[in-house]
C-alpha cells in the first residue's frame, strides 16, 4: 500500500502481482512481501544503493477506508537501520465522472535511529492527496509532526504525477515525475526525480534519475507479491 500511496512504484522500483486464495480468512485483509535491488525513496536511495527486503500487512473496506504498516530495512549510517510506516485513508470514484481520488495520513518511523544519541531520530509524518483519472495520477505530500534530524520533513511540499499503460497483456509501461520542495530553512535542498519503469508479473524494471549534484542514473530490479490473508 505505500506504494500506491506516495506514487513510488517508479522510484522504489516495487510493483505487485496478486496471489489469491478462494476464501478470505478476514475480509480485506492482505500482506505484501517485496524485494528490490535499492531501496529509493523519491528518487534517493535509502540504502546507500544496496537491496532492501520489505513487507506489510494493508486492511481495506468496501467504503474505502484503509489502513495498514510497512516496514523496510534502511541504511543511514549508525543513525537508523530499519523503517516502519503506519498510514491510513479514504479513497473512491467522483460520481461517474471517471475521477479518482484518494486522502490519508502515513507516519514515517525509525525506531533505531535514536540507540545511540537520543537527539538525532528522523519520524516525520505526511498528509496527502491524490486525483486520478484513467492512467493518470497527480499526488501532493505534505510534512508535519517531524523530529529532530527530521525536521527538514517540516512543512515540505512533494507533488508527483504518475501515469501507467499497458503495453501488452500483463506488462505495464509507467512514467513519474516529483516535485520536492522544502521550506526557507532548507530551499537549497529542494529537487525534482524522475522514472521509468516497466513491469509484469510482479517484477519491474525501472531507471530513476534526480537533479540533484553528483547523481547518477540508478537502475533497479525489484520482485513483489500480495497475499489475501
Amino acid at each position: 500500500m505505500k506504494n500506491a500511496l506516495m506514487g513510488l512504484a517508479i522510484a522504489s522500483g516495487l510493483a505487485a502481482s496478486v496471489v489469491s486464495t478462494e476464501t478470505h480468512a478476514v475480509e480485506g485483509l492482505s500482506a505484501n512481501v517485496g524485494l528490490t535491488s535499492n531501496y529509493l525513496w523519491r528518487g534517493v536511495s535509502q540504502t546507500d544503493d544496496a537491496a532492501a527486503i520489505s513487507g506489510g500487512i494493508d486492511y481495506e473496506h468496501g467504503s474505502g477506508f484503509y489502513a495498514g504498516t510497512w516496514a523496510s530495512n534502511v541504511d543511514f549510517g549508525d543513525d537508523a537501520s530499519y523503517e516502519l510506516d503506519f498510514y491510513f485513508g479514504f479513497g473512491g470514484d467522483i460520481g461517474d465522472s471517471g475521477f479518482g481520488y484518494d486522502v490519508g495520513y502515513i507516519y514515517y518511523a525509525y525506531p533505531d535511529s535514536a540507540e545511540t544519541d537520543s537527539d538525532n531520530e528522523y519520524d516525520f509524518g505526511e498528509v496527502y492527496g491524490s486525483l486520478s483519472y484513467g492512467v493518470f495520477r497527480v499526488t501532493a505530500n505534505y510534512g508535519t509532526n517531524s523530529d529532530d534530524a527530521g525536521e527538514i520533513f517540516e512543512d515540505a511540499l512533494y507533488i508527483s504525477a504518475d501515469a501507467a499503460f499497458e503495453v501488452a497483456e500483463g506488462l505495464e509501461l509507467a512514467f513519474h515525475v516529483g516535485n520536492y520542495s522544502f521550506d526557507d530553512d532548507y530551499d537549497d535542498a529542494d529537487y525534482t526525480d524522475y522514472g521509468i519503469s516497466l513491469s509484469k508479473d510482479g517484477f519491474t524494471f525501472a531507471l530513476s534519475d534526480t537533479d540533484l549534484d553528483n547523481d547518477d542514473v540508478k537502475f533497479v530490479v525489484s520482485y513483489a507479491i500480495d497475499i489475501d490473508l
